[in-house]
């Protein structure tokens, strides 16, 4: 996970840059208070290791996965992305509203999924039927374990802009977008562990916490292109599974691209200058 970091600080290192020098050469470009803002795209990600915990009560089962490799399923390539509806890859959106010019509120969604990998090596360790047990055991079918119609990552973000220095010019604008905030997930629990499978569906899953950092280019003020760096945060809870419940952890690190459309809502005042 050293690239995760090294992301990470190198987006910290360039916001903080930014703040320091945030004089545009056009502050009333684009983003101005009282305009939304919506954007659709795509996401690819990469995931920590983590711990799956199975209870079992009725089975005498209380024991963990421990340092399981997962990945994500971006359902779509080169050849694909075109062909299939929009809603079957990996997607995000967010809608904001400035209600500062340069502070905004946003609601921001992921559509993330998350797959257990097969022939790796698990470390099972706790109580299987009623009987103390550490082991390992390769993973052919054993563990089964999918997030897969979304491990969804629902954030409620404060966003702060930071105009990037000389890429502000009447038909195109450059900004740079820090973000955080905490939400919950609501994933799709699908599972078969053991040869057992749970009732797949949709569930309150726990919470989660995140930072973003978004490169906007704006054309023409209302239209704009995106790309994003973001790290997430994401306790699971109480996952149905077949005669119990489970639990997870994982971080999550994610590069999105977004499209996107400013939408004013609020008639800004004309300057009027005074005369003497």
């Amino acid at each position: 996970m050293n690239i995760f970091f090294k992301r990470i600080a190198f987006i910290l290192f360039i916001g903080l840059a930014l703040s320091l020098n945030t004089k545009a050469q056009n502050t009333d470009y684009a983003g101005k208070k009282g305009q939304l803002y919506f954007s659709w795209g795509y996401n690819k990600e990469w995931y920590t290791q983590s711990n799956i915990h199975v209870r079992q009560e009725a089975l005498g089962n209380d024991y963990t996965f421990r340092n399981v490799i997962g990945k994500d399923k971006p359902g779509w390539n080169e050849k694909s992305v075109f062909k299939q509806p929009i809603t079957i890859p990996q997607y995000s959106y967010r809608l904001g509203y400035w209600f500062n010019d340069d502070w905004a509120f946003e609601i921001n969604f992921d559509h993330t999924k998350f797959q257990v990998e097969q022939q790796q090596l698990l470390h099972l360790q706790g109580k299987m039927n009623f009987l103390p047990v550490d082991t390992y055991l390769i993973n052919r079918g054993n563990l089964l374990w999918q997030l897969n119609n979304g491990a969804n990552f629902f954030l409620f973000n404060i966003v702060r802009r930071y105009q990037v220095p000389r890429m502000q010019y009447k038909n195109f604008n450059v900004s740079l977008l820090m973000k955080a905030g905490i939400g919950f997930v609501y994933p799709h629990v699908e599972n078969t562990i053991f040869g057992n499978s749970n009732d797949k569906g949709f569930q309150f899953g726990g919470w989660d916490i995140g930072v973003e950092a978004a490169l906007r280019f704006t054309f023409f003020k209302y239209a704009y292109l995106e790309y994003c760096n973001k790290a997430v945060y994401a306790r699971y809870t109480n996952l149905k599974i077949y005669e119990g419940r489970s639990k997870q952890a994982f971080g999550c690190y994610e590069m999105l691209a977004n499209i996107g459309v400013n939408i004013p809502i609020v008639k800004q005042k004309a300057k009027v200058a005074h005369v003497k």
